[in-house]
């Protein structure tokens, strides 16, 4: 069974100057224990989605299952039991800790509103800052005594108290170092290794994304436009879009800066407000047909878990060149 499951997804926000539809016909399945990637520019509603499948964000349209539990539809109190299966971590861990809450008090604070007693929330804050990598002393100790990289191994610890089973992280290493990502990051799978849990991991650092994800989704003005392994997307990407993302990122090895394929992202991203009439892309695309003018392209399968949406066959004129 499928750990998440959503099918048809929107979310629509209406604003003086009209509707703005942040999420657009989002179909995607996560399994369990599995590390999802989510990509994209910053504006084509990635966080939107993060926040709509944790409820957060008002979903207009579709259904989100999760293990096996329809939760589109359910109010505050239905979603009380859901919630410790799903949990998120947040971009800013500073905004998202109360600063007058000691780090004790902020991870077990789930623990004392499902009844558990105070010798037992203190055993489970300790074993959780030990996973994460902190003494136990930190429970002691204010946010504001930390350094980033460390608050956010708190907000890591908060999200984890409730022994969840989907993990889902909202750029939670943009704002930090970069020694400081790489640790978050071995963080992060050394965790799915030892709890099992699977994470929807939302970035716009395509590196970081292929460090740690199995299976990627790109995503572009609301709507996914590719989706496959990781090592598929890296090496056949099929959208001009992905192959833009993946020819803005730095090659380390400059033996293999000859070998990547250079698809310069021209233009801005479209007025949501006003998206273009066929394909959302087709405004930037240098394969831009008049088919690509009229028409969205829908997702259509390549082969065995890589999809697309575009009309363009670039994947095929590839292989076969």
């Amino acid at each position: 069974m499928k750990l998440l499951s959503v099918k048809d997804l929107q979310v629509s926000f209406a604003s003086r100057h009209g509707v703005v539809h942040a999420v657009r016909d989002i179909s995607l399945d996560i399994e369990p224990g599995e590390k999802v990637g989510l990509v994209g520019e910053s504006g084509c509603g990635k966080s939107t989605l993060g926040r709509a499948l944790m409820r957060i964000a008002p979903i207009t349209r579709g259904n989100v299952v999760l293990d096996g539990t329809d939760i589109t539809s359910l109010n505050a109190y239905q979603l009380r039991p859901i919630r410790p299966k799903m949990q998120m971590v947040f971009q800013d861990p500073y905004s998202s800790i109360n600063p007058r809450h000691t780090v004790g008090k902020t991870i077990g604070q789930p623990l004392e509103m499902a009844g558990w007693n105070s010798g037992q929330i203190k055993k489970r804050v300790f074993e959780l800052l030990e996973q994460v990598g902190l003494p136990s002393s930190a429970a002691l100790r204010y946010p504001h005594e930390f350094s980033g990289g460390q608050r956010q191994r708190i907000g890591i610890a908060r999200a984890l108290i409730l022994k969840p089973k989907l993990l889902i992280c909202d750029e939670p290493v943009s704002a930090l170092d970069v020694s400081v990502r790489a640790q978050i990051i071995n963080l992060l799978d050394d965790l799915k290794q030892e709890l099992g849990v699977a994470y929807l991991f939302i970035s716009h650092d395509l590196s970081v994304v292929h460090h740690f994800a199995d299976r990627v989704l790109v995503m572009y003005l609301g709507r996914l436009v590719e989706s496959g392994t990781t090592e598929t997307l890296w090496r056949n990407s099929a959208h001009p879009y992905t192959r833009a993302l993946l020819s803005a990122t730095p090659v380390p090895d400059p033996r293999r800066r000859h070998e990547a394929r250079r698809e310069i992202l021209t233009g801005e991203l479209p007025n949501p407000l006003t998206p273009p009439a066929g394909c959302a892309f087709g405004s930037r695309c240098k394969y831009v047909q008049e088919r690509c003018r009229r028409e969205p392209p829908a997702l259509r399968s390549l082969q065995h878990g890589h999809h697309v949406a575009c009309h363009f066959d670039l994947f095929n004129q590839n292989n076969a060149a």
